[in-house]
């Protein structure tokens, strides 16, 4: 049975895109979910290289756009991948309790939540949402403009976290986005501001 052990966050987003890779030309799933796997994580814990915050939407399923199985990645998923205190409580937790050394939030095209913002849209407990991402955007109107602005903004309401803060300040965690393309499968890693 194999069990990725990863010891750094340059070798989880290596990972994370060498699986991406393999996604684009799949026609089946890749990723451990055997008996044995199922066993070792029950009886040992989870060991997570990666936490990869991303959006419900059904099209976006982080498991299998980086083909990875049982106890690799740690995945939180809402609408407009937007961060609020539950989701960054589960980043922190991932972090201190289970070592993660990489933090992905992943955006992707044609994100309906983000088009809810720019047109305004929503109501009930989604303006919650909505009113999040509209921070995020302010007045631009561009869907893939807002789409990245959108993951930007999330990247930076997670570095807020003090206990983030201290481990990105000592290198044993990094924060990346990504944009996930909807129609090709491709992931686009966002380049540093």
């Amino acid at each position: 049975m194999k069990h990725i052990d990863v010891i750094d966050c340059d070798t989880a987003l290596n990972r994370l895109m060498a699986g991406n890779q393999e996604y684009l030309i799949a026609k089946e799933g890749k990723g451990d979910i055997s008996e044995e796997i199922r066993i070792l994580t029950h009886e040992y814990g989870q060991k997570p290289y990666a936490i990869v915050i991303a959006c419900s939407d059904s099209r976006v399923i982080p498991e299998k756009i980086f083909m990875v199985g049982i106890g690799e990645i740690f995945t939180i998923r809402v609408a407009g991948n937007v961060i609020g205190n539950f989701e960054l409580g589960s980043i922190e937790y991932a972090a201190e309790h289970l070592g993660v050394k990489l933090i992905v939030v992943m955006g992707h095209s044609r994100c309906g939540a983000v088009d809810a913002a720019i047109h305004n849209a929503g109501h009930d407990s989604i303006v919650h949402i909505t009113d999040e991402i509209r921070h995020a955007i302010g007045t631009e109107t561009d869907p893939v403009c807002c789409e990245k602005l959108n993951i930007r903004h999330s990247m930076e309401c997670i570095k807020k976290s003090p206990l983030i803060q201290s481990y990105l300040h000592d290198g044993s965690l990094k924060i990346v986005g990504a944009y996930y393309h909807t129609r090709s499968g491709e992931v686009e890693l966002l380049e540093e501001e």
